[in-house]
């Protein structure tokens, strides 16, 4: 009896787990049924993110955002907007530094070997191009950092006074050049403007070099000036004696032709180096380029 009892009661159902199951079955059916009922669904039940972010930030604001900053084309021609208009950009800023700082080295370096190994007139040419290159690619504040740095460097070098005799005239006339060949403007103004901050800074070393000397070697000038007008007027057959006014004014005359010719000089030079470098000067007159047989 015992075992018919257990067979009858393991085949009929357990009441309370149907129960359980019909409970846990019919709870969703309810929560569905009331969400019907009251016009809500699922959907809209959440908050639809698409829609707050277009309400906060209009699609076409953040689509412009977002291209300007991943669209390489985009970031190319802003920082070449900022190149033109002279702002400063991440790739500008150390390129510029490198380029000042070696320009700098390189005027420093000329000026150093025409010192101790002087070669004659060749090296004199290339004093002031370095920091009027400077002047060209990267504008006024760079060539005056890169003179600056040159005076700084041949001071260590060699000393306080010959790295002011390099800054006057050379280190001037650089800035100078730079400005007026990025400006575009003619050789006869360069030339001129050259000359005239180069006589000044002659007069300024002279001036100079009698304090540290202890001597007016102005003197010494018109000594030799004297001797010059002398020998000239003897070959001309003048018994006249040349006065000190005269010999003064022709060695202020002399002085000016001088840096006139050496002006001239570092434009030709420049104008043969630096269209190489791909940075040219202003074209010059058209009986240079005839008499060099220069096309630019």
């Amino acid at each position: 009896m015992t075992d018919s009892f257990d067979d009858t009661k393991a085949s009929r159902p357990d009441s309370s787990d149907e129960t359980k199951n019909d409970d846990s079955q019919s709870e969703p059916e309810s929560l569905s049924d009331e969400f019907e009922s009251s016009g809500v669904t699922d959907e809209a039940s959440q908050p639809d993110a698409e829609s707050e972010l277009d309400e906060w930030f209009p699609p076409s604001t953040s689509q412009t955002d977002y291209s300007a900053v991943t669209d390489p084309l985009k970031e190319t021609n802003s920082s070449r907007y900022a190149q033109q208009n002279g702002l400063p950009t991440k790739s500008r800023i150390p390129l510029e530094m490198v380029e000042t700082a070696f320009l700098a080295s390189t005027a420093s370096l000329i000026w150093l070997i025409n010192y101790y190994f002087p070669l004659g007139p060749i090296l004199r040419m290339f004093f002031p191009i370095p920091i009027a290159l400077t002047y060209i690619r990267w504008g006024h504040r760079a060539s005056w950092m890169s003179a600056l740095v040159s005076g700084l460097l041949l001071s260590v070098l060699m000393g306080p006074t010959r790295s002011i005799l390099f800054f006057i005239p050379y280190g001037v006339m650089g800035v100078q050049l730079g400005a007026v060949w990025k400006r575009q403007g003619s050789w006869l103004l360069s030339i001129f403007t050259g000359t005239l901050i180069g006589t000044i800074g002659f007069f300024f070393r002279f001036w100079l070099l009698s304090i540290l000397l202890g001597e007016d070697l102005w003197v010494y000038v018109t000594t030799q000036i004297t001797g010059l007008v002398e020998w000239g007027f003897l070959h001309l057959g003048l018994l006249a004696q040349p006065s000190l006014t005269l010999i003064q004014a022709l060695a202020v005359v002399a002085i000016v032709v001088n840096n006139a010719v050496y002006l001239f000089v570092v434009h030709l030079v420049a104008l043969l180096l630096l269209d190489r470098l791909g940075n040219p000067i202003p074209r010059p007159p058209q009986w240079v380029q005839v008499l060099l047989d220069y096309e630019g």
